[in-house]
């Protein structure tokens, strides 16, 4: 028997039970969607959480503190954890292969232009370095310097939503805006639209020096002895350095400034590739799980598939008599039989790749979960449905070859 008959005879047997064969491939059929949907799913999400870091800013390390106490009954003034601004500029000044340093300080205020008010806006206290570091850019005015804040100039940038909130299409740049009770602040800039990124909107911000924000909004009885806390430092790293020795030489600078032991350090450093790799890690296990889930639902329908094709043996016992009667040997009824479990098995899996592809779009535009059909999650899962096949296959195959002719042919 050629190859050609093999396909036709396997097809004819499964058309003339096309009930059957479609309720037979129907586990086939969910364990590929199934395969296909979770891991673009999966990749979806390791996607948004790429674009959420990188977001921020580019090549960044983030330096935080520790918060380390001395011991009982220590105050912040001789507190061993924490940042201070001045590290800022010693990072900045000290180390090579820095593109930008910033820091943010926060706080939370009412702003108001006229008679338009805005309640609870997020004042960001930053640096001239902030535009580089979380790569932004001015739309219209300029950016701060750093004249500005060494004076602690009352200046401030807006955000694009909150620009179109107090000011409509007017011109903010040369207005003054209220923040807070008291704060008058001129408008020097206004940022073109970010949007959302490391869960954070920057179009709702409004930018200050850091200098003003202390002094104003977030005051410290012990700024004097201590210096200003801050919580992160954000470096850029010039993309032409090495991260790792620009990591090393702010550790080294750190633990002398703050007069700590590799053992005893105050603050943590971290890089975006660790952000990004942690969560991806977890992701990871969750898609692994996943996946032997939709393994799972692939051997029960391989299982399926052994099961209909032993019945389908014992129903054709002597259809299989009459054809050994006339010449078929049993490797050709063991490829018959196995072509037509190998068939099902594979339009299953060209059925359950189909379902998977739309259904990963259809769940990605229905939900606010991203996906990403992932190539190799398509040939995976399409090769093991081939396998499944095979596999399951070859019992039945293996029981319709042994069967004796004569045994065969008296069947009823």
């Amino acid at each position: 028997m050629n190859f050609g008959e093999v396909i036709k005879s396997a097809w004819s047997s499964l058309v003339s039970n096309k009930l059957r064969s479609l309720l037979t491939m129907l586990g086939v059929i969910i364990g590929v969607a199934a395969v296909i949907m979770m891991i673009s799913i999966s990749a979806g999400t390791e996607a948004t959480i790429a674009e959420s870091i990188n977001g921020l800013g580019s090549n960044l390390a983030f330096i935080s503190a520790a918060n380390v106490r001395g011991g009982p009954g220590s105050g912040p003034e001789n507190s061993s954890g924490g940042l201070v601004y001045t590290d800022v500029t010693a990072i900045r000044d000290q180390i090579s292969g820095v593109a930008g340093v910033s820091v943010e300080q926060q706080a939370s205020e009412n702003v108001k232009y006229n008679d338009i008010a805005l309640t609870g806006v997020t004042v960001v206290g930053t640096t001239p370095d902030y535009t580089t570091v979380r790569d932004v850019t001015v739309a219209s005015g300029r950016w701060l310097t750093e004249d500005e804040q060494t004076r602690a100039e009352k200046v401030v940038i807006l955000g694009s939503k909150v620009a179109t909130e107090l000011f409509g299409t007017a011109e903010p740049v040369g207005q003054t805006i209220l923040v807070g009770d008291t704060t008058q602040l001129a408008v020097i800039g206004v940022l073109a639209p970010k949007g959302l990124s490391g869960g954070t909107n920057f179009d709702e911000l409004v930018y200050t020096p850091i200098s003003v924000v202390f002094k104003k909004f977030t005051p410290s009885f012990f700024a004097r002895v201590v210096g200003d806390r801050v919580r992160t430092i954000f470096v850029s790293v010039d993309p032409k350095a090495s991260m790792t020795d620009v990591i090393t030489q702010i550790t080294l600078l750190l633990e002398n400034r703050h007069k700590v032991t590799a053992d005893t350090l105050d603050f943590t450093i971290t890089t975006q590739q660790d952000i990004i790799s942690t969560r991806e890690s977890t992701t990871a296990s969750f898609r692994t799980l996943l996946a032997w889930v939709a393994g799972v639902s692939l051997i029960v329908g391989g299982i399926g598939i052994m099961n209909i094709m032993l019945v389908s043996v014992t129903e054709r016992t002597r259809e299989i008599g009459l054809r050994q009667a006339i010449g078929a040997t049993p490797g050709d009824i063991q490829v018959q039989f196995l072509a037509e479990a190998l068939m099902l098995s594979l339009f299953g899996g060209l059925i359950g790749v189909l379902s998977g592809v739309g259904g990963s779009q259809l769940f990605g535009q229905l939900s606010s979960m991203r996906t990403v059909i992932v190539p190799y999650s398509i040939i995976l899962s399409f090769s093991s449905s081939a396998l499944i096949g095979i596999f399951f296959g070859y019992i039945p195959a293996r029981r319709a070859a042994q069967l004796d002719p004569i045994v065969a042919l008296r069947h009823e």
